[in-house]
């Protein structure tokens, strides 16, 4: 990444994390460059589609919903990236998989030769002795993205099977198994179930009452308090 690409990305990240406008005198000194040398990268990243408000003397605001162009990204921004899609096509179930894959090539299409080149030979794998994944994770997902409640077949560690009806707020992908963490009604707690000893499981399509992130919340405070699973 050249030294400008470099400097424009962090003027870029400083307008993002900005909640009202900021003088390009402060920006400038934050980054270490002239004043002169501020607002040619402003016009610069507008000129890439940024949508930058604000003038000289006035300050400088980015309004939300600017998507950052790829050709921005640091070479340890495109190696997570590919690193990442690479672990959701062998960990995932196939939408997903299927969706890093198109979501890689997209980026890949605008990158420029240098960079595409770097992505198309990147050395970084995911393993590929990765666990097969369950057929119903595309539903739990989409439940999980829309807060409704869910029905489940599941059997314990000794194989013994209960019916839930859960409130499913997130899904660990590890190494060799998933796990799903939902408010559990019949329990009347958070629990934390193993995908892999789901025996049915469907989307009620109801919404439950709480907001995902709420519940979200709460069970990081526990979590984090060592309450247990």
């Amino acid at each position: 990444m050249t030294q400008r690409a470099t400097r424009l990305l962090h003027l870029l990240d400083e307008l993002r994390r900005r909640r009202s406008a900021v003088r390009g005198a402060q920006l400038a000194e934050q980054l270490g460059v002239s004043l002169r040398t501020l607002y040619r990268d402003v016009e610069a990243l507008r000129g890439q589609g940024a949508d930058i408000v604000g003038d000289p003397g006035v300050g400088y605001q980015l309004r939300a919903g600017f998507l950052l162009p790829p050709m921005m990204f640091s070479d340890e921004e495109l190696e997570a990236m590919v690193l990442g899609a690479r672990w959701v096509s062998r960990h995932a179930d196939p939408e997903l998989a299927a969706a890093a894959d198109r979501a890689m090539d997209r980026i890949v299409g605008i990158l420029p030769e240098a960079l595409r080149l770097q992505v198309e030979t990147s050395g970084l794998f995911a393993d590929w002795n990765a666990s097969e994944p369950e057929p119903w994770l595309p539903v739990l997902r989409r439940a999980i993205r829309a807060g409704n409640v869910v029905r489940m077949q599941y059997a314990d560690a000794e194989g013994r099977i209960t019916e839930r009806v859960i409130w499913p707020f997130a899904m660990a992908f590890l190494a060799e198994v998933r796990v799903l963490a939902a408010w559990c009604l019949l329990r009347g707690d958070f629990r934390h179930f193993r995908a892999d000893r789901v025996l049915a499981l469907e989307d009620t399509g109801a919404r439950y009452p709480e907001q995902r992130h709420h519940l979200l919340k709460r069970w990081r405070e526990l979590h984090l308090q060592g309450h247990g699973g």
